[in-house]
């Protein structure tokens, strides 16, 4: 990896492949691996649990700014939040379908987007979202935009479902990620698109450790 290349930012929709390749990236490069939409999760999942209207965006601001978020070392599919470690609650269906209108919340942006900062200011990091080379770090060294069909990525999310032991219709699946990818894309605040100087790279077709060399290898290259 050249030497300038300390901040990786990687952006696209749900079911891109974002997560996946995201994590292995950082092992390979023996980087800190961060998941942006964990923290939107964690959120979400404080408000439904202290029944608050994900459209009070006020109170949203202040649940996020009252609660900030930790992370395990070992362990990225969990955070930290209000006295508590979260997990498999972040991956249930109430917040699958509450999240994209918490993430609208520019209250709720701002005060997750500093902390963002604040762990890639560190260096040596992946972090994965929808704005991260948009918003969040505009000026990473490397900026990827990942994306793939909405059936493809509708099947890896129904599998992912599946193999969590969730019987759902791959229709249903695929209308969710359609109305998931309208959502992100026309909210006001930090919509979802590539940023101007990104690499877009669809992975339909590619296996994960295919994604991670090309990435690499584009790396390389700066």
């Amino acid at each position: 990896m050249p030497p300038g290349v300390s901040v990786i930012a990687i952006d696209g929709p749900a079911a891109a492949g974002k997560t996946a390749v995201g994590r292995e990236l950082a092992r390979a490069l023996d980087f800190a691996y961060l998941d942006t939409g964990i923290m939107y999760r964690a959120i979400t999942w404080l408000a439904l649990n202290q029944e608050i209207s994900v459209a009070d965006t006020v109170s949203l601001g202040e649940l996020a700014r009252a609660n900030p978020l930790g992370f395990l070392k070992d362990d990225d599919t969990k955070v930290l939040v209000g006295g508590l470690t979260l997990g498999p609650e972040l991956r249930e269906s109430p917040v699958d379908r509450n999240v994209s209108e918490v993430s609208k919340a520019t209250e709720v942006r701002s005060e997750l987007v500093a902390q963002q900062r604040g762990v890639a200011a560190k260096g040596n990091i992946v972090m994965i979202g929808r704005d991260i080379g948009t918003v969040v770090l505009p000026d990473a060294d490397l900026k990827v935009y990942l994306t793939a069909s909405p059936e493809v990525r509708a099947q890896r999310r129904w599998q992912e479902m599946q193999d969590r032991g969730k019987t759902v219709e791959l229709l249903t699946v695929l209308s969710e990620t359609l109305a998931r990818d309208k959502t992100d894309s026309s909210r006001e605040d930090s919509p979802l698109k590539p940023a101007i100087d990104s690499w877009e790279l669809n992975t339909d077709g590619l296996g994960i450790s295919q994604v991670v060399q090309m990435i690499i290898d584009r790396a390389q290259t700066l």
